[in-house]
C-alpha cells in the first residue's frame, strides 16, 4: 500500500509515552532534546501530534490550560515542531488549526518565533508583546538588591499561588505545584513576612531557565535572579518581557547576552490579562 500523505494523517494526544519521540523531533529541528521540559510540559498540559508511518512524528505541539478545569480562561501553545522532512508543506498550519478548533473559544497565547511568526498572523494571533531570550554566566556586579528572599518551603505554596494568579491573571494551580519537583531552585522574597515575590531555576540541558519570575518591583526581580545566581554554577537562561528595561540593562550588566526575541501573541484577546508590570518572565515561553 503507497504511504500516507502526511496532510492526512491523524491527529492525536500525545502523552509521556511519546516524551522520546517529542525529544527527537526537537532535535530533528536543531533545538536541544530538553527532555525534561517535555516532560513537564506533557504532564501539565495536553500534547497533540501527528505519527509518521516510518516511525516518530511528523509533528507535535503542547496547549497548557489555565483557569477553572473543564472551562480554561487562557491556553498556552507552545513546543510546534515539524520535523525537517515534512516541513512546508502545510503540516504545522494544519495541526495549529486542529488546536485553535479544539480550544473553542479559549483565548490563546504563544511566543513566535520569527520563523513561525507568519503562520499564526495568518490564523488570526496578534502581536501584542516582546520577550528577550538572555543567556550567559551571571556574575555580581554593583550594589547588592536590598530584598530579603529565601528558599521556599511547603508552607509557602498556598501564598505562592495566590501572588502567581493575581500578577498572572488566571489560576496556574496544575503548573505551579509542578514546580517544586521540576525545579532545581524555589525561591521568594519577603518583606514583613508578606511574599512580594518568588522565582525558579529548573534544569535545561547545560544552563538553569530563571523562571517565572513574579516580583513586587524591578528590585525584587533582580534579588531573586541573584540569590538563584548564588545556588548554581551553570549559565543561566531567562526570557524577559521587554518592557522591564531597567531590569534587561542591569541583567546584561551581570554577564547576560541577548540571545532572541520572541513576539508575544494572542487570539480571542486584545492582552495578556494579570499585571505585566510585576511578571518580567515566564515559567518557559511554551507555557506562557
Amino acid at each position: 500500500m503507497p504511504t500516507p500523505s502526511p496532510a492526512a494523517l491523524p491527529i492525536r494526544r500525545l502523552t509521556l509515552r511519546d516524551l522520546s519521540a517529542c525529544a527527537d523531533l526537537s532535535e530533528n529541528r536543531g533545538w536541544p532534546r530538553e527532555e525534561h521540559k517535555w516532560g513537564f510540559l506533557l504532564t501539565a498540559g495536553k500534547g497533540y501530534g501527528i505519527d509518521d508511518p516510518d516511525g516518530g512524528l511528523v509533528s507535535a505541539c503542547v496547549v497548557t490550560e489555565y483557569g477553572p478545569h473543564g472551562s480554561p480562561d487562557l491556553g498556552a501553545i507552545g513546543m510546534v515542531l515539524v520535523a525537517e522532512r515534512h516541513a512546508r508543506q502545510g503540516i504545522g498550519r494544519r495541526l495549529m488549526h486542529h488546536v485553535v478548533s479544539a480550544m473553542g473559544t479559549t483565548p490563546l497565547t504563544l511566543h513566535a518565533t520569527p520563523y513561525g511568526q507568519p503562520l499564526y498572523e495568518e490564523l488570526g494571533f496578534k502581536a501584542t508583546g516582546r520577550a528577550e531570550m538572555l543567556r550567559g554566566h551571571f556574575v555580581a556586579r554593583g550594589p547588592e538588591p536590598t530584598v530579603a528572599t529565601r528558599a521556599a518551603n511547603a508552607e509557602d505554596l498556598s501564598a505562592i499561588l495566590r501572588l502567581d494568579e493575581e500578577v498572572f491573571g488566571s489560576d496556574r494551580t496544575p503548573l505551579i505545584t509542578r514546580l517544586p519537583a521540576f525545579a532545581d531552585h524555589l525561591r521568594v522574597a519577603e518583606e514583613n513576612g508578606r511574599i512580594i515575590g518568588y522565582a525558579a531555576a529548573w534544569p535545561n540541558m547545560d544552563t538553569h531557565v530563571v523562571g517565572p519570575l513574579i516580583a513586587r518591583d524591578t528590585e525584587t526581580a533582580k534579588a531573586l535572579i541573584t540569590s538563584l545566581a548564588a545556588v548554581t554554577d551553570r549559565p543561566l537562561r531567562t526570557d524577559i518581557d521587554v518592557r522591564h528595561e531597567e531590569l534587561l540593562a542591569w541583567a546584561k550588566e551581570q554577564g547576560l547576552s541577548s540571545v532572541a526575541f520572541n513576539t508575544v501573541m494572542t487570539y480571542g484577546i486584545a492582552e495578556l490579562p494579570g499585571d505585566w508590570q510585576r511578571r518580567f518572565a515566564p515559567l518557559t515561553v511554551a507555557a506562557g
